[in-house]
């Protein structure tokens, strides 16, 4: 008895101890756990709410079943929206992850004017998707961009009038993408690439192993968590893309390039809709749920349950 007695007292010490040091971040952090609690999940679940309800104009509180997501999938505008989303996310994430690759790799060959390659590549990135979207509305215009300029030069045939083709004017949102996208890829590529260790390419050199060889199987997959920020960055902005659909073709020609974020933000603010707005959210919400979850469960609740 005599040899416990100290024991619990310094456990409890220690104890009060952790809690002081402690309460000083809790009552730092309070305020962002409000906020997130709040304005974050409170909307999320606000939102969720008023897609089961008929509002319209203003947010009603009543009880309208699956109506609203029946309605929502018999929408043609919605299902060219739901199609156009996942065409610009494969091509853009996939374009902007190769050609943010390659814009590394020739980066870290050394080359003269590192500095000068490294701020063009990612200049595109520094401007917003608006300025973007408004460049390349330019610059695809038939009338008055690259068709009209190959002409003036003595090319009368040449036509390239993606940007007014109902087939083909979600390629021009891609390729604004591609533009604005690639350099951050090939920020955060260079960085994986100036990490690799340099005896691993004398080693491959002393085995006659082609450069592209390692650069394939060894390279890549060393750079593996640099490929899945960069996934997760580019999504995200698949997600939320809307503004650079509103500058470049206001969801044109028809409904050629209209995408879920314009759908919600069409039925929400101007065509008083509430209800079918909202459950086009929770749609994309679901959507998003869907694709994180098996990355959520491989990078923190999977380590979790090995090392317990």
């Amino acid at each position: 008895m005599s040899i416990r007695a100290p024991s619990t007292s310094s456990s409890g010490t220690k104890a009060r101890r952790s809690a002081r040091t402690r309460l000083p971040a809790a009552v730092a952090l309070l305020p962002t756990a409000l906020v997130v609690l709040v304005v974050y999940i409170g909307c999320m679940l606000w939102t969720v709410r008023l897609s089961f309800t008929s509002s319209t104009l203003l947010p009603k509180l009543d009880w309208f079943g699956l109506t609203q997501y029946t309605r929502l999938f018999a929408n043609d505008r919605f299902v060219t929206s739901a199609e156009n989303i996942v065409i610009f996310g494969a091509l853009f994430i996939s374009g902007c992850l190769i050609i943010g690759f390659l814009m590394a790799v020739f980066i870290d060959q050394n080359v003269r004017g590192e500095g000068l390659f490294r701020t063009v590549f990612l200049y595109p990135y520094s401007m917003s998707f608006v300025v973007t979207g408004v460049a390349w509305q330019w610059f695809l215009n038939p009338g008055l961009g690259l068709q009209k300029l190959v002409r003036d030069m003595g090319f009368e045939s040449f036509t390239f009038d993606w940007l007014v083709n109902q087939r083909m004017a979600i390629y021009t949102i891609v390729i604004a993408g591609l533009w604005h996208g690639s350099g951050l890829t090939m920020a955060i590529m260079l960085a994986g690439l100036r990490g690799v260790d340099k005896d691993l390419w004398k080693a491959a050199k002393v085995d006659g192993i082609p450069t592209w060889r390692v650069y394939t199987s060894v390279v890549l997959p060393l750079l593996r968590p640099m490929v899945v920020t960069a996934t997760v960055l580019l999504a995200t902005g698949v997600v939320k893309l809307y503004d650079l659909v509103v500058a470049m073709t206001l969801g044109g020609p028809g409904i050629a390039t209209e995408v879920p974020a314009k759908f919600v933000m069409d039925h929400l603010f101007e065509r008083n809709n509430i209800g079918l707005g909202t459950a086009a959210a929770t749609i994309m919400l679901i959507t998003v749920v869907i694709v994180l979850a098996p990355w959520v469960y491989t990078r923190y609740v999977r380590p979790q349950g090995r090392h317990t």
